[in-house]
């Protein structure tokens, strides 16, 4: 039986009908694991930073930091020229 790979819970489930990718949660600690290997399973802990990305991803948006910056950018060569 696999266990989860952040508090070592044994993760209850049946091999035979779990895929590769499935995302699953650990009943003990609530972490998102994700199937990588079948046979034998072998489950990998899914950070945070990870889902994080994704969303910053799909909203197509730049992190304002980033923005920020360029703009400070701007300001310099325009202190420059002028």
């Amino acid at each position: 039986m696999p266990r989860c790979p952040e508090c070592d819970a044994e993760i209850d489930l049946d091999e035979d009908e779990v895929e590769e990718g499935e995302i699953l949660s650990c009943s003990e600690c609530d972490s998102e694991l994700e199937v990588t290997q079948t046979h034998p399973v072998q489950l990998t802990l899914l950070s945070e930073d990870e889902d994080e990305e994704e969303v910053e991803e799909s909203d197509g948006k730049e992190p304002e930091a980033k923005e920020s910056r360029f703009e400070d950018e701007d300001e310099e060569e325009d202190e420059e020229e002028g």
